[in-house]
């Protein structure tokens, strides 16, 4: 039997899982990186830092799975989209890591919604334009820290960062790259003219050569492997976005299926043999199988908004939280409060939006009747809400599927999950407990080391569903109501957005 080794850089944790050729996880090692706030929308992280906590990671895995490493036949990655890591000539950071979560570059995409520039991008990369995608964070450091870019010798993506300190290769991938508006969608190169849009011509040598995903990057190299205890020599794969990792994990394999990820970021997605130009949809990009291009609806507005109000609002005092995970006590008080019986709205929108760049999260609806329970119950369905909104938009470029299936945080809550039923009224699968962007990545390991053919294949050997929750029709028009509530607060509160810059 050999093994793979994925490895996950998500919004706050780096994660490292052993597989076996089947896709049974074997282990996992999982730490958090402390995100770095110097302004109210700015998120960074230190690289140095991540690059630590990733080598610690993967020897952790190691040496919790009992397996020998001379065993592990390849490695490869998943990692959050968008965000910037810069590398100098020296190797070393260039600056602190941008998550994909930061929001300082919004007055540029402002300005290019404005004066024809979202057009113009379009027409090439066919996507809308982020603030938290490297163009728009490129054209923030250029006019605010211009000898950063000046020093700056390559232009990476999370999971090219770590692949970069364990092989000594410099390469892009397409997965991230293409969903980062780098990439002319038409003719899967760099584009000077694309770039030119955004005024960053500048920066076009200091893109890596593209590779796939499950092509090999490099080797383990002697220095990595002292430290991470991966053999030294093994294949590197390029890795994919990890909208690309979850989705190939959860079987998106052909143009029938449908998959969410309720992570950090609410990603909701289809895959086609072409990509959809006719602007109901944001985004556009390549597909790790490379004959289909991923369909996306996304924003930062999912389950990291339920960890923002388990750190600030739960309290640990009470005698029935003892003993117990936090978790099972959100999901015994989210039980307990029916979706008829509390008309509080929640916005998403903690750490970004999917309606305006400016746009908060809040509560609409408190009384002094109110808990933290129906607080809760408002958290999961507003949640929820955003994905629809999300789901809506693809619909009309997709047929109803006969499931959609689920992965991130929120899948590991069953009433959870039956609210996403229930709202869409379209049944929800749940794939096999582990960690799926990792799972992605080891596909893409596997294929690289020679395990699997291809991706199809690697899902015929290691995607399992566990189980499958089905709307209930009596429900249907209870979260249609809700729903409308949920969007006349969003459409109303729009003219305000402005006050609230900071």
């Amino acid at each position: 039997m050999k093994y793979l080794m994925g490895i996950d850089n998500g919004g706050t944790f780096s994660k490292a899982a052993l597989f076996d050729e089947t896709g049974k996880q074997i282990s996992v090692a999982s730490f958090p990186t402390v995100t770095i706030t110097p302004k109210s929308g700015y998120t960074e992280r230190d690289m140095n830092e991540l690059w630590r906590v990733n080598a610690q990671a993967i020897k952790t895995a190691i040496e919790r799975s009992g397996v020998n490493p001379e065993d592990i036949a390849g490695v490869s990655f998943s990692g959050h989209g968008k965000g910037l890591y810069m590398v100098d000539k020296n190797g070393k950071p260039a600056y602190n890591g941008i998550l994909s979560t930061d929001a300082r570059a919004w007055e540029y995409v402002d300005k290019w919604s404005k004066d024809g520039t979202k057009e113009k991008v379009f027409e090439k990369s066919f996507q809308e334009i982020l603030a938290c995608q490297p163009v728009s964070i490129l054209a923030w450091f250029r006019d605010n820290k211009p000898e950063v870019l000046k020093n700056t010798k390559y232009i990476f993506a999370v999971k090219d960062y770590i692949r970069f300190m364990l092989t000594g290769e410099a390469y892009g991938e397409y997965t991230d790259f293409s969903g980062a508006n780098l990439i002319n969608l038409t003719t899967h190169t760099y584009d000077k003219e694309l770039l030119s849009c955004f005024g960053l011509e500048e920066i076009y040598d200091k893109l890596p050569p593209l590779k796939s995903s499950s092509d090999i990057c490099g080797y383990i190299t002697k220095e990595a492997s002292e430290i991470t205890l991966l053999p030294k020599g093994i294949p590197v794969a390029a890795g994919m976005f990890d909208v690309n990792a979850c989705g190939i994990a959860t079987g998106l394999s052909d143009e029938e299926k449908m998959c969410m990820i309720a992570g950090t970021w609410s990603i909701n997605e289809f895959i086609n043999k072409s990509p959809v130009i006719n602007g109901t949809v944001a985004l556009n990009s390549m597909f790790c199988i490379p004959e289909y291009y991923l369909v996306e609806e996304s924003s930062p507005t999912s389950a990291g908004n339920l960890e923002w109000f388990i750190r600030n609002l739960m309290s640990y005092e009470k005698d029935e939280t003892k003993n117990k995970s936090v978790y099972d006590i959100v999901n015994k008080w989210v039980s307990e409060i029916e979706p008829q019986d509390s008309n509080i709205i929640f916005l998403p929108f903690l750490n970004g939006s999917n309606e305006e760049a400016l746009a908060k999260g809040t509560f609409v609806g408190l009384t002094s009747y109110h808990n933290k329970k129906h607080m809760l119950r408002a958290v999961f369905e507003g949640i929820v809400f955003s994905h629809y909104t999300h789901v809506r938009k693809l619909l009309v470029n997709h047929k109803k599927p006969q499931s959609i299936r689920l992965s991130g945080g929120a899948a590991n809550s069953d009433i959870w999950v039956q609210i996403f039923a229930d709202v869409l009224q379209i049944p929800v699968d749940v794939v096999e407990d582990k960690e799926l962007g990792a799972q992605g990545a080891a596909m893409a390991a596997g294929i690289a080391a020679g395990i699997y053919n291809d991706y199809k294949t690697a899902i015929k050997k290691t995607v399992k569903i566990s189980k499958t929750l089905y709307p209930r029709i009596e429900y249907a028009e209870i979260y249609q109501q809700k729903y409308k509530t949920y969007r006349a607060i969003v459409d109303s509160l729009s003219p305000a957005w402005k006050y609230f810059k900071n």
